[in-house]
């Protein structure tokens, strides 16, 4: 996502007591031929099991693991998107790291700065926008979550009795835009009526938040309800309870809702992240597409965002439908083809048009059908 769109996400950050300095601007040797020994190093925002996001990454870190078995995996969990993410990545580079992994957007900064300062190891990071200078060492990765988000809302828009869908979020960046937007055209798109209602816990995973929003949002008469939130049980099992569809996202959470359990997009890193580290290790990272901000998608088969199976609810018919997205979509189609309106009547997109991944990175509006207030 575009760098400055995302500091609409605001957090604190202190000063880094360590000092940068400049990589050079020849590409070490080390990144030309790749390593032969070596670990690799993996930072988490959150905690393994959380049902979500993290657990995803994790699992990705899995894969690497065991399709790698001669090179060391050193791991951290909780690393908060302060310096401490910094000094977590320097201490993995003194344990013999080659190849760093920061998985949360607000450790974007702090990795950038580890690959200055050591050119010879490749740092990745998910999901966020490589700063200026561009670095040899330095990638990003992720997928066009909008894509099987789309054909979730699919699912959402042919279960619902009342039109009333509900989304809890943490924060109005882009990605919750794509979304929001994704989800709610793909509703709409076999249910004109369905509405989508967003609530903003201003927090990645805070359940005491989520239980709130989730039960204003069934006070509200929603009858199916998904998320953007790192962690996701609490809200599939409220769900659960409450006698309403859910729709999983980030990693599979069928586990907790296994009646109300429609389908959810989640992530399948594996593939994504053997590519990287073959490349490092052979040494053509910084020729590769990891190199700079890499985004997978269903045109080019390597979407690491991916559907679940399917809960017992959802017909054939509807089963049909979504993979008829999903085709148009391998095919070159998008979610976001125009005519787009947003919820104030303006026209966004215009008709026939195909939106650019730029354009998309830079959205911050809300299409017709979604409510709620946007928090800032």
């Amino acid at each position: 996502m575009v760098l400055m769109i995302w500091k609409r996400y605001v957090r604190s950050f202190a000063l880094i007591a360590i000092a940068p300095m400049l990589a050079s601007c020849a590409t070490p040797e080390s990144i030309k031929t790749g390593f032969d020994k070596g670990k690799i190093g993996f930072i988490f925002v959150g905690t393994r099991d959380d049902l979500g996001y993290n657990e995803a990454a994790w699992e990705g870190s899995e894969a690497v693991a065991k399709a790698f078995p001669d090179m060391g995996i050193l791991r951290r969990e909780n690393v908060p998107e302060t310096p401490d993410a910094e000094l977590a990545l320097e201490n993995m580079i003194k344990k013999g790291a080659k190849i760093l992994f920061a998985t949360s957007f607000g450790h974007l900064k702090y990795a950038y700065e580890v690959a200055k300062r050591h050119p010879d190891v490749v740092v990745l990071h998910q999901g966020g926008v490589e700063p200026s200078p561009k670095l040899d060492n330095l990638g990003t990765y992720w997928g066009n979550v909008y894509e099987p988000v789309f054909q979730a809302g699919i699912a959402a828009g042919a279960a619902t009795k009342t039109n009333n869908l509900g989304y809890v979020v943490a924060f109005p960046i882009p990605a919750t835009y794509l979304n929001v937007n994704a989800f709610t055209l793909g509703a709409r798109s076999v249910n004109p009526k369905a509405t989508t209602r967003v609530l903003f816990t201003k927090d990645w995973c805070d359940p005491n938040k989520q239980t709130t929003a989730a039960r204003e949002l069934l006070d509200l008469g929603v009858d199916v309800i998904t998320q953007h939130q790192d962690c996701t049980r609490t809200i599939l099992e409220i769900a659960e309870t409450a006698g309403v569809f859910s729709i999983g996202y980030h990693a599979d959470g069928s586990e907790a809702a296994p009646k109300g359990w429609l389908v959810g997009s989640v992530w399948d890193w594996g593939p994504s992240l053997v590519g990287i580290v073959n490349a490092a290790i052979n040494g053509e990272f910084a020729e590769s597409p990891y190199n700079g901000d890499f985004r997978g998608d269903y045109r080019a088969r390597d979407n690491p965002f991916v559907l679940t199976e399917f809960g017992p609810s959802v017909s054939p018919e509807t089963q049909k439908l979504i993979a008829a997205a999903g085709k148009r979509f391998k095919e070159g189609g998008s979610p976001f083809v125009g005519p787009i309106v947003d919820r104030d009547g303006k026209e966004r997109i215009a008709a026939g048009v195909v939106p650019t991944p730029a354009d998309l990175d830079a959205l911050g509006y809300f299409v017709a059908g979604v409510v709620g207030d946007v928090a800032e």
